[in-house]
């Protein structure tokens, strides 16, 4: 199942040179594991409440993969020149196949929930 790593950063106006080489060195982490960038530092566009910040997406084959690049030893020595200048969370999160039912998950949901009381 495809899987993603998602970013919510606040990035300076003007990235220093610590985060461009971050930027440049990036992508040759990912290659081994399949990463790839669906969403890249883009502004969002906010629809509901408050979200400062920008927005990356890096979709992987499976939630394995993701781990293993975040863990690898080639972007933890990388990781620095962002954390030191940058802050933001960061998830890893599995998606959902084609087949998903948002229906038939809230069904569930209802099943399992605990009989209501009066």
């Amino acid at each position: 199942m495809t899987a993603y790593a998602i970013g919510h950063l606040h990035p300076a106006a003007h990235p220093g040179e610590e985060v461009l080489t971050y930027i440049e060195r990036i992508q040759s982490t990912m290659d081994p594991f399949g990463g790839r960038f669906l969403v890249h530092g883009t502004q969002v566009e906010v629809v509901e409440g408050d979200w400062p910040g920008a927005l990356v997406i890096i979709g992987f084959p499976d939630l394995a993969a993701a781990r293993g690049w975040y863990e690898s030893a080639a972007y933890q020595e990388l990781l620095p020149l962002r954390t030191r200048n940058m802050a933001g969370d960061v998830v890893l999160v599995e998606g959902v196949g084609p087949e998903y039912d948002a229906s038939a998950t809230a069904a569930a949901m209802r099943a399992a929930a605990p009989p209501a009381t009066s």
